[in-house]
């Protein structure tokens, strides 16, 4: 007997025949574990939810919009100092200096070192050992086993 027959009544059962033959909609539930949900989740978004949901930072105009609100005393300072760095990094996996992201942020290296090397801790960096050039983590890649 199979999973599917397991479900349907014995007395609504057709030996034989798929379950569509009852005319009914019928729900379906999977239990997953964390783990599962990550890879699913990481799978369908090409890569790190996080890095999915902020695959826009990229955009000239979020990041105006980002350096505007970082104006605004009743806004992170930080928090948004550390989206940009992110942000100076394309989708596209293309690799930046640290000295290229700091100028064009106009920021100090020695604080953009420090955002790029949280974003390396937490996945969303890496860094090539050879080139010493950083870009966004590849999909499914752990970038901190880089680390």
């Amino acid at each position: 007997m199979n999973h599917q027959e397991l479900s349907t009544p014995a007395s609504r059962r057709s030996p034989g025949k798929p379950l569509s033959h009852l005319g009914e909609a019928r729900g379906v539930a999977i239990a997953l574990t964390d783990a599962q949900v990550t890879q699913v989740v990481r799978s369908t978004s090409g890569g790190s939810p996080l890095l999915a949901s902020l695959a826009g930072l990229s955009k000239q105009g979020l990041r105006d919009s980002l350096t505007r609100l970082r104006q605004d005393r009743r806004y992170s300072r930080s928090f948004l100092s550390g989206l940009l760095v992110l942000g100076a990094f394309p989708a596209d996996g293309s690799e930046r200096e640290l000295t290229q992201v700091a100028a064009e942020l106009a920021s100090p290296a020695s604080t953009t070192h420090r955002y790029i090397g949280t974003w390396m801790a937490v996945g969303l960096l890496e860094q090539d050992p050879t080139s010493r050039r950083y870009k966004r983590a590849l999909p499914n890649s752990d970038a901190r086993a880089t680390r």
